[in-house]
């Protein structure tokens, strides 16, 4: 029997309510139990996969293929035993798009459609099937409490408690305790606001967040607790963390985990062990030295359209005892500075994208790794340009390119899915349907690594499998010329025989990979691709000193 937790937030945005959840969702996977994570996303997108990264920062791909919200990344890497699918996500445009397809095919008899029953019901049937077989479901609604889009989201939650009772559902809720320093007095106001307006829609919390950048006195909490009928126990002080790795050790020393599992009937679980979270943080907090990782991409200006990225090489400085310094760089101003503002750069990453801009500018980067020794690591579009930049000036090929950005060069190396080159060297059309899901290759899918090559050798086995998010791929009619140049092609996908990964043998360590290994590292595991890659930069770092 599945219990529930649903977690809103309220008085501002971004206060950290899926950290918060995550924290949770650790704290009683540590005490033995199954846990899983819904987000439920207010935006009339069916799902993030078309949004800009500017508007909503990466898209992060489950394994089932799902192109979901960047808070189901926490979700995986705060959870060891669980995997999020696409059941884990789902948007207003997703509910509204199922219900009306159901009323054009004459699903309701002709009946009148409204939000209530028909919306909140679909809704309700989605948290219910996503918390099926585990203890713990814990579901975030997305946005703040009064937001007119989320209503929908609130009222079902509502009618859900209702449902499961009090023994099988409790709410969670995170508001802000803002400090005001002409006063130096932290003001419980909008705290109280925010439940005042739970209350309206008919939901009383049973436990606060309360997220403050100063301590919270025992009086403060007991005020809190009266104005808002929260147990003072329930009321918990989330201070602002030198890292979110510490928060499931901040909520263990409130007893957020005894304060569930009393709830739930949970009484004979074991004490939550949370050794390997401070070893995380005593890693991180102790690094031996900093190395410094240029990334040049076409989004810099909002890190979190990179956030697994930056979360990943922050994993693999854990494993490393060493502080990554992530340098953003704008790829297409790259294209007319100075390339020597790399010569800084322990490491050089292209992560993914999509569309010409700043391609050329990547490539800059790419050829100053390769030509100055300097560890390179290329990710999905970061291969795709790397393979090009080789073909051009060193596989004597200068005309290469992709056919998304040029149709008509005489060496596509990179081409859609559905294109290939016949025996002429003419792009033809081809039907992967059936063995690809369609024009784009998503989520998780196998690879195999060749024998004696530097990626084998870092993942440490013959076969992996790695989440993608792509529609373009290398032709592998231009594997020989680059081979014979020096560029090996290291890993094959097992589905039609793909380019998955390359290497420069000769170089001190460059590596590229079509798939996004960000996806799948963790603060307290890692990933054995990004863990050498910053090896490799820590022994830069000691070769320039």
């Amino acid at each position: 029997m599945t219990h529930f937790i649903f977690v809103t937030g309220g008085v501002v945005s971004s206060l950290g309510k899926g950290i918060s959840a995550a924290s949770v969702a650790a704290l009683l996977e540590a005490r033995g139990l199954s846990v899983t994570m819904v987000k439920m996303d207010p935006y009339i997108n069916v799902d993030p996969g078309t949004m800009s990264p500017f508007q909503h920062g990466e898209v992060f791909v489950t394994e089932d293929g799902a192109e979901t919200d960047l808070d189901l990344g926490y979700y995986e890497r705060f959870l060891r035993r669980a995997k999020m699918t696409k059941l884990n996500n789902f948007t207003s445009g997703r509910v509204y798009q199922d219900v009306l397809n159901k009323e054009r095919r004459g699903d309701y008899l002709g009946g009148t459609v409204q939000v209530i029953p028909h919306i909140t019901d679909n809704i309700k049937e989605r948290v219910l099937r996503a918390g099926e077989g585990y203890d713990v479901a814990i579901v975030e609604i997305g946005g703040t409490v009064g937001d007119i889009e989320s209503l929908p989201f609130m009222e079902s939650v509502r009618q859900l408690m209702v449902e499961l009772g009090h023994k099988r559902s409790m709410l969670m809720h995170l508001t802000l305790l803002p400090y005001i320093s002409s006063a130096a007095e932290l003001k419980t106001k909008p705290t109280q606001h925010s439940v005042k307006e739970l209350l309206s829609i008919g939901i009383q919390p049973d436990i606060l967040i309360c997220r403050t950048e100063h301590d919270v006195d025992a009086d403060t909490t007991r005020k809190i607790a009266l104005f808002t009928n929260v147990e003072a126990r329930a009321v918990v002080v989330c201070k602002d963390a030198k890292t979110i790795y510490q928060i499931p050790r901040n909520f263990y020393e409130q007893n957020v985990d005894d304060l569930i599992c009393e709830r739930f009937g949970y009484n004979d679980l074991p004490e939550a062990d949370l050794s390997d979270w401070d070893q995380v943080c005593e890693a991180l907090f102790n690094p031996e030295y900093t190395v410094r990782v240029a990334m040049v991409g076409k989004y810099v200006e909002l890190p979190d359209a990179y956030k697994s990225v930056n979360e990943a090489l922050l994993h693999a400085g854990i494993q490393n005892r060493v502080k990554v310094q992530i340098d953003y760089v704008d790829a297409q101003a790259l294209e007319s500075q100075d390339i020597a503002i790399l010569d800084t750069a322990d490491a050089i990453l292209v992560p993914g994208g999509f569309g010409e801009r700043g391609t050329e500018g990547k490539m800059a980067a790419i050829r100053y790794a390769r030509e100055k020794g300097i560890p390179f690591l290329g990710i999905c579009l970061g291969m795709q340009l790397a393979v090009i930049e080789y073909a051009r000036h060193v596989a004597q090929m200068p005309e290469a390119s992709s056919t998304e950005f040029n149709r008509s060069t005489k060496y596509p190396l990179i081409g859609l899915i559905t294109e290939w080159l016949d025996e002429r060297g003419e792009l033809q059309q081809r039907n992967v349907e059936s063995d690809l899901g369609g024009t784009m290759r998503l989520g998780a899918q196998k690879s195999e690594l060749v024998a004696g090559t530097k990626t084998r050798e870092v993942y440490g086995k013959a076969e992996i499998t790695e989440r993608h998010r792509h529609r373009y791929e290398m032709n592998d009619r231009f594997i020989e010329p680059l081979e014979k140049a020096g560029m090996l092609v290291s890993g094959y996908s097992a589905v039609q025989h793909l380019v998955e990964t390359v290497e420069i043998p000769a170089h001190p360590w460059f590596i590229a990979v079509q798939f996004h290994p960000e996806f799948t590292s963790s603060p307290r595991d890692g990933h054995p691709l990004f863990a050498s890659f910053i090896d490799a930069a820590k022994k830069q770092n000691q070769k320039g000193k």
